[in-house]
């Protein structure tokens, strides 16, 4: 039933956003000519790796310029790609994701293997559903880079501090898996966009 849920909501979500994904895929092309999407591997459930998809909102190349996780005010971020992260619109495209069985769309967020193998007990559990789109890690975490903004250390401040953090809000989820804590979270997570 999750895996119909997911399908027939993403394909819904992808053709309702068309108009809107052709317009910022146009404003990310003329601010600098680079490429419409971020691609990262992820791992997925039961650790398989996959490709991410998201609206490109850093210059090209920005893993090579620093973390990877970003904090506010981070110069790798465009002008457009602040936009987008301010109201999550660069997460839609993950809708494609949940689309081909990737993701779901309600599940803990996916992480890069670098930080998830630093905590392989927790996530050996946590891996055995798909990663989603929003959970209550990313309404906790909605605004992370704000956390992240004064870190001397982003990416140490990262795993050390936030990521246990999202683990128990990932084993919370586990716990109380559902179709009705599914729906609960998607429209929490709407609002709170809206907002």
């Amino acid at each position: 039933m999750k895996r119909l849920m997911d399908f027939t909501l993403s394909l819904i979500g992808l053709i309702f956003l068309f108009p809107f994904f052709t317009v910022i895929a146009l404003l990310i092309k003329l601010e600098d000519g680079g490429s419409i999407f971020f691609r990262q591997e992820r791992v997925g459930q039961n650790w398989k790796p996959f490709k991410i998809f998201k609206f490109r909102t850093m210059v090209e190349n920005a893993e090579k310029l620093g973390a990877l996780v970003t904090k506010g005010n981070d110069p790798r971020v465009t002008r457009i790609g602040k936009f987008l992260r301010k109201y999550k619109l660069d997460e839609f495209p993950q809708l494609i994701n949940v689309l081909k069985g990737d993701m779901s769309l309600v599940g803990p967020r996916p992480e890069v293997y670098k930080y998830a193998e630093k905590y392989k007990d927790d996530y050996d559990q946590i891996l055995k559903v798909k990663p989603g789109i929003t959970d209550y890690a990313a309404l906790e975490y909605i605004d992370e880079e704000k956390i992240l903004e004064n870190a001397d250390n982003t990416e140490k401040v990262y795993i050390e501090r936030v990521l246990p953090e999202k683990i128990e809000y990932y084993k919370k989820y586990l716990k109380n898996i559902g179709f009705f804590t599914d729906l609960k979270l998607i429209l929490r997570t709407l609002l709170r966009i809206i907002r």
